[in-house]
């Protein structure tokens, strides 16, 4: 999958450190395009959570059918997925997203893929940061995002798996220990100035949007008077001037993730580190993916020369 480009055959092996964000996630596939338009592609990717699933369907041959999939979310779309439950370990079961994976996917192991390929999962009765290596890439991927209460654990040779952002959001240090010589990682939550930029900034929100309201249109009258419509509308009501019960749970682990960023990156630091602006993105607005994939182009271009100067040095160090 790598290309030598000027470098020639002293091009060092690249690894690409991709985090979790939950919708700006989509920034990813921006950046990978614009890193390959640049003659620059990985020799190894590594991701946690949303950056997970996003690498490792770029490495199935699948970014294309999942770039045109987000471009043609809506917000009605997006409820449709969110198969509400309250018995799954998680508010959404996820059946309705793994049936759309199966179907481009179906049972590709990630040994198949044409690079080392790792998604980061967190163990959850050990704490353990579990790296997934091998497998099916389905179930990989799902563990991976797995944010914990929205949705549920997966089993992964009997281990209960979820988000790997918990314990490791920029997985730079997988990437080194599978051989990497250079590192570009790709942080999705620096940008906290642009949470400023969202109207309504002060009041927490998960989505960005009235959640509540578009789960109540889209819910047949029958399903919204049932216990799992009141469940519902408890959770994602916002009745007063605060966030809703969901919005407080994502948004706290929001903040946990974004300071356990700070700290891994401070002690494993990347060697390029591209960081798109995207803190007036809210976590489930996965139907701004335009925004999100243009800004993943630009924040390449932002860092254009310390990549081009990282290549050199690393190429002239391996030469």
């Amino acid at each position: 999958m790598a290309a030598d480009g000027e470098f020639g055959r002293h091009r060092p092996r690249i690894g690409l450190a991709l985090g979790g964000g939950v919708a700006r996630g989509w920034a990813h596939i921006g950046v990978l395009r614009a890193l390959k338009r640049y003659g620059i592609e990985p020799d190894i990717v590594c991701g946690a959570s949303v950056g997970a699933l996003v690498g490792g369907l770029a490495l199935a041959g699948r970014l294309e059918v999942l770039e045109e999939w987000v471009r043609s979310l809506n917000r009605l779309k997006i409820i449709s997925y969110m198969d509400l439950r309250v018995t799954a370990g998680g508010l959404i079961g996820g059946h309705k997203l793994v049936s759309e994976m199966r179907q481009h996917l179906g049972e590709l192991r990630i040994e198949d893929l044409p690079v080392p390929y790792c998604a980061v999962a967190t163990d959850l009765v050990t704490g353990h940061e579990v790296w997934l290596q091998r497998g099916d890439i389905v179930d990989s991927m799902r563990a991976s995002f797995a944010l914990p209460g929205v949705f549920p654990p997966v089993r992964v040779d009997g281990r209960f798996l979820v988000d790997g952002a918990l314990v490791n959001p920029v997985p730079v240090s997988a990437c080194r220990a599978l051989g990497a010589q250079m590192v570009i990682a790709v942080n999705l939550a620096g940008d906290l100035l642009g949470k400023a930029r969202r109207p309504g900034a002060a009041i927490p929100t998960a989505a960005g949007f009235d959640l509540l309201k578009l789960i109540e249109e889209a819910q047949p009258a029958a399903r919204a008077a049932s216990p799992i419509g009141a469940l519902t509308r408890r959770l994602f009501r916002r009745d007063y001037d605060g966030p809703s019960v969901f919005g407080v749970m994502v948004s706290s682990l929001s903040i946990i993730t974004d300071r356990i960023t700070r700290s891994r990156l401070a002690g494993e630091p990347p060697d390029v580190h591209i960081a798109p602006r995207l803190g007036h993105i809210g976590l489930l607005e996965f139907d701004r993916a335009d925004e999100c994939i243009r800004e993943g182009v630009e924040a390449v271009e932002r860092v254009l020369p310390d990549l081009h100067d990282a290549l050199a040095v690393f190429s002239a160090h391996k030469g």
